[in-house]
């Protein structure tokens, strides 16, 4: 029977997240052409939270635990699993005042309203996962960027989405060159659970009544571990702790 219902309910939340996009696309394109970098940073911040109340039309909810008192006045590496697409706009949201700036597919830079621009224009970094010698260098240049501005890069290390909740083994070539590229930064581990039984069924219909929790562990100053193995080790270990398939 809910299942039964998820049809028509997807059916409006599809309808709600691309007009919601739409929408936000030219409103992005005025702020940052015309008003600079913190007009399009608040429109962003406001599309999240858009994206977050379409989400609830599917009965979704979301939590999210940070009992820390994190500097903003410094560059931040947070890492998380990755679970869906529906991690990624509540996340934003929640770490909003930090700036979080996300390592993204190349592809997902173009053909994609609002999405696309904000990956081009709002810091991200676009990556060829087939092709080191575009994705090798376009890291560095990021994690350059946070260290000089103090945002926050996102990264999650799985390198795919968990189909099941099932975290997968971290790769580590990226936050490598982030450790490198920003010795100044504050990692900040996070577990997200649940966000993978809203496509439990895949993208038609989506799951409902799904409760997506974030858990913001003891951030991690990266010059305090002389070997960076270790404090991969570290952050692997309390992430996945507290992921509950």
């Amino acid at each position: 029977m809910l299942k039964l219902l998820s049809y028509p309910l997807t059916f409006l939340y599809y309808l709600a997240f691309l007009l919601t996009l739409v929408i936000f696309h030219p409103i992005q394109w005025f702020c940052f052409n015309v008003l600079g970098y913190q007009a399009h940073k608040k429109s962003v911040d406001i599309l999240q939270f858009c994206l977050m109340r379409c989400a609830n039309i599917l009965g979704t909810r979301f939590s999210f635990h940070n009992p820390h008192n994190i500097d903003t006045n410094q560059p931040l590496i947070i890492v998380a699993n990755h679970q869906s697409l529906h991690d990624i706009y509540p996340l934003t949201w929640y770490m909003r005042k930090y700036h979080p700036k996300f390592i993204s597919k190349i592809e997902l830079g173009k053909g994609i309203p609002s999405v696309s621009y904000n990956l081009r224009h709002g810091g991200a970094a676009l990556i060829d996962r087939k092709n080191p010698r575009q994705s090798l260098p376009a890291l560095m240049k990021f994690g350059e960027y946070i260290e000089k501005n103090k945002r926050a890069a996102v990264i999650f290390p799985e390198g795919t989405r968990s189909k099941d909740g099932n975290p997968k083994p971290f790769q580590t070539k990226g936050l490598e060159i982030l450790f490198k590229k920003i010795p100044s930064a504050l990692v900040v581990p996070i577990s997200i659970n649940n966000s993978w039984k809203i496509v439990r069924y895949g993208k038609f219909p989506m799951g409902l009544g799904t409760h997506i929790t974030f858990t913001v562990h003891k951030p991690i100053k990266v010059s305090t571990f002389a070997s960076k193995q270790d404090l991969l080790n570290s952050i692997e270990t309390t992430i996945k702790e507290h992921i509950h398939p």
